[in-house]
């Protein structure tokens, strides 16, 4: 049995602040090939996950500490929906279907529960949505 604690999640933010990608993962699966991903997943500011989406993977996210924006987007890169998940604000979690273009900002220290079917597909196989910004002329 493996404990979701304030020691595990602390050691866990800590080493996300050395990250150069300022995030890690605590996995409790035991190999990318496994058939269910869960794993904690401590950010800090000034990181993103990156708009993407799985074509054949619905993914969950669960707050346990902090504050995220999780955004989901259509195929043109506009916002269709945002949410800011927080505890304290009474907003625990979303359920993402699969298909279905998304990113998360970090707005303060958070560690998240996430879920997904495994195995394992880098973002870039999955296909990154690049947003584009319209610059008023």
């Amino acid at each position: 049995m493996k404990i979701i604690d304030e020691q595990l999640m602390n050691d866990l933010a800590e080493q996300a602040k050395q990250s150069p990608r300022l995030r890690m993962n605590y996995n409790f699966h035991q190999s990318l090939q496994d058939k269910c991903h869960r794993f904690l997943n401590a950010l800090e500011p000034g990181t993103q996950i990156p708009v993407h989406h799985h074509p054949t993977k619905d993914e969950t996210f669960v707050i346990l500490r902090g504050r995220v924006k999780v955004s989901t987007y259509n195929d043109q890169g506009e916002v269709l929906e945002s949410v800011i998940l927080s505890q304290e604000e009474g907003r625990y979690g979303v359920d993402i279907p699969k298909n279905v273009w998304h990113g998360l900002e970090c707005l303060e220290p958070s560690v998240l529960l996430e879920c997904k079917e495994g195995p394992f597909v880098e973002h870039e196989v999955d296909g990154i949505l690049e947003i584009k910004h319209n610059k008023a002329e």
